[in-house]
């Protein structure tokens, strides 16, 4: 990936939010490339879960600027943010227990057949069809969702994301609830969607899992970016010291937030 001739998917400028007075996040700068994955990593309350908040539509910025393929966006609420092609997997996974993989994928997006009733066969074929690609293995195409395994649930909640042609991905701790075997399927996933071209922002409270799976790293702290930095060119050590004090080193990019040395 040539990031110097590529416009970068999504850049999230001098963003700033307050609630009560209390600046959640202040004054943030990130960006994300096609076919890439950046972790965001901080404290509970470090403002990385808001920051990405604003870019889903959940909250509405105070001020700074949202770019799209290098186009100024206008995010106000979570449709906008799914015309620009965001999807975003929280950890608390909003699946309907009750109904199968391909029901999921559609819900409250359901095919129709010529008659006005659900067109089970399409909808059946087209979730065979994604969730093939995603994730091979995968066969329980009949069965109520509440049966499936941790990983598989997640893998149906990433295809019902793309199968409406996401383009930028938020996964807000996808591993958290998942043993070692499901976590390893999930990270299948995230390189999957990789390869397709799919950036991902992945915020996670697993050092070792950010290192497995991302490209780059961006840490916050008090609402503020401490630094950003490739994956390769910092120590799980180094990240940690940027999470707990602040501490920006030689090979991450400082921000705002970085402790004055």
């Amino acid at each position: 990936m040539n990031q110097q001739i590529t416009t970068p998917l999504v850049e999230l400028e001098d963003i700033s939010i307050a609630f009560g007075g209390i600046r959640a996040v202040d004054g943030a700068s990130i960006d994300l490339y096609p076919g890439e994955v950046v972790g965001l990593l901080g404290h509970n309350g470090a403002g990385k879960s808001t920051l990405i908040k604003i870019l889903s539509g959940a909250y509405k910025r105070d001020s700074g600027e949202i770019r799209i393929d290098g186009q100024d966006a206008t995010i106000n609420n979570p449709r906008d943010a799914k015309a620009y092609g965001i999807e975003t997997i929280y950890q608390t996974l909003a699946v309907a227990d009750n109904v199968d993989a391909a029901a999921n994928l559609f819900l409250g997006r359901e095919l129709t057949t010529a008659l006005g009733t659900l067109d089970d066969v399409a909808m059946e074929a087209k979730a065979r069809e994604v969730m093939g690609r995603l994730n091979p293995n995968f066969r329980r195409f009949k069965e109520p969702v509440k049966a499936l395994s941790g990983g598989q649930r997640q893998s149906v909640a990433i295809a019902r994301a793309i199968l409406f042609n996401a383009r930028i991905l938020i996964m807000d701790e996808p591993t958290a609830a998942l043993g070692p075997q499901e976590t390893a399927q999930v990270g299948d996933l995230i390189k999957q969607l990789k390869s397709e071209g799919i950036g991902i922002f992945l915020i996670s409270h697993d050092i070792h899992d950010v290192f497995d799976l991302a490209d780059r790293v961006c840490v916050m702290k008090n609402g503020q970016v401490v630094g950003t930095a490739k994956t390769s060119d910092v120590t799980k050590d180094e990240v940690l010291g940027m999470i707990i004090m602040g501490k920006c080193p030689p090979g991450a990019t400082p921000g705002p937030g970085a402790m004055r040395i």
